[in-house]
């Protein structure tokens, strides 16, 4: 108790300080040592959380850097893999393709058996075929013929060249079918055997079938064979060849002397137009 009897204050300092309007100096001493110690503590907390930060960071960097390079490595051996796969295989088909036994290189001290070719080596398969050589177009049709006309005496002119007969007979045998049946291979109506094959025509001059109107009752020849103009051709032509001095006869005179027509003049009009049809299937020269 102080000399005026009042208690002393049991919380107040035991030394007496200096009041001032900002409290006393002692207090802003520990508050200020205390806002260094919490900056300082605050302070190093942050460093300590900037560097785990850095450090975390660092670490996923460095994992992704190490897993980029594991793929890219792994891809670089799977693409390896695959490659090395894909040439093996192309190794093998290759090898398969071209066959295990070879066709040894002529030796020059030696004469060694060839191993069997396989249909399979390019080497030693057959040479490419030669492409045959195009066919001559048929000739147009001249003379005022039509194709079925001039394909007859087409028919005509081969028979009498295979049988080695001269132009001078071809167009005999030509202008003689031209006045027959008009270059067309007529069927008889009286023959109904004659229509049973390829015509052009119906005829009614007794049995007379074909390009030559030719008989098979008179020993042409079968009617079926008749019908064919080559086989009627070369029946023709076997009969004027047997005509003495035909080659130097009129046109009209050697056809009369194998048709025994009753009209013996009348072929004598078509050796102009059957010496065109002549001419342009085989060509002067030829």
């Amino acid at each position: 108790m102080r000399d005026d009897g009042t208690l002393d204050d049991p919380y107040a300092p035991s030394t007496p300080t200096a009041d001032t309007e900002d409290g006393t100096s002692t207090e802003r001493t520990t508050a200020a040592s205390r806002l260094r110690a919490y900056a300082r503590d605050l302070t190093g907390r942050r460093r300590a959380q900037v560097a785990l930060a850095t450090g975390v960071v660092c670490c996923l960097g460095l994992a992704a850097v190490a897993q980029v390079r594991d793929e890219s490595a792994d891809a670089a051996t799977r693409e390896g893999a695959i490659s090395n796969s894909e040439l093996a295989q192309r190794a093998e088909q290759q090898s398969a393709s071209r066959g295990l036994d070879r066709v040894p290189a002529p030796s020059t001290s030696a004469a060694v058996p060839s191993a069997a070719a396989t249909p399979a080596d390019p080497d030693t398969s057959a040479p490419a075929r030669k492409a045959a050589p195009a066919r001559p177009t048929d000739p147009a049709p001249v003379a005022g013929l039509d194709e079925d006309q001039m394909e007859n005496a087409e028919a005509i002119v081969r028979a009498g060249r295979k049988m080695g007969v001269p132009r001078r007979g071809l167009v005999i045998a030509v202008a003689t079918a031209m006045q027959e049946s008009n270059l067309y291979n007529v069927a008889s109506g009286v023959l109904p055997e004659s229509q049973d094959y390829p015509h052009q025509g119906v005829g009614w001059d007794h049995d007379s079938v074909g390009l030559f109107q030719q008989r098979s009752s008179s020993g042409w020849g079968p009617v079926g064979r008749l019908m064919d103009p080559e086989f009627a051709t070369r029946q023709f032509l076997a009969a004027l060849e047997q005509v003495p001095g035909w080659q130097r006869m009129r046109l009209t005179d050697a056809a009369q002397a194998v048709q025994v027509s009753a009209y013996p003049e009348h072929y004598q009009q078509h050796e102009w137009r059957a010496t065109r049809v002549v001419d342009a299937i085989v060509p002067t020269g030829r």
